[in-house]
């Protein structure tokens, strides 16, 4: 049954180049593994991320990843130094401050990379 096996984002991307760039300068990801089909990432606890060449690219409008972290706002501030751009919110049932929304279970951060892919971090309260 698929409840039993991990899954694993697939970000979809139209210049790899810059992706790459993107993810590997400013979210401070490295290269485990390259293929022609595209890069893989791996991250904590076992987990990784496959980016991959789209022309669907960005073209979700909703969050396609997330991170669970222990500090959003220390994550936040090493992502904003190294030049990374948080969303901001403010519609019925989500507002940010300084990029970060706080609600009764989970303080959440959300950002885009260069391809309009929307990603966000997440810690439980």
């Amino acid at each position: 049954m698929l409840k039993n096996h991990p899954i694993v984002p697939y970000i979809p991307v139209s210049d790899m180049d810059r992706a790459r760039r993107f993810w590997e300068e400013k979210v401070g990801l490295e290269a485990a593994e390259v293929h022609p089909e595209g890069v893989v990432y791996r991250c904590g606890s076992g987990s990784w991320v496959f980016l991959y060449q789209s022309a669907g690219a960005g073209t979700n409008r909703a969050s396609c990843a997330f991170w669970t972290v222990d500090d959003v706002e220390k994550e936040v501030a090493d992502l904003k130094k190294r030049g990374v751009e948080f969303e901001e919110y403010d519609r019925p049932g989500i507002r940010t401050v300084n990029g970060i929304a706080t609600g009764s279970r989970v303080k959440t951060a959300w950002f885009k990379d260069t391809e309009g892919n929307i990603m966000a971090l997440a810690q439980e309260l």
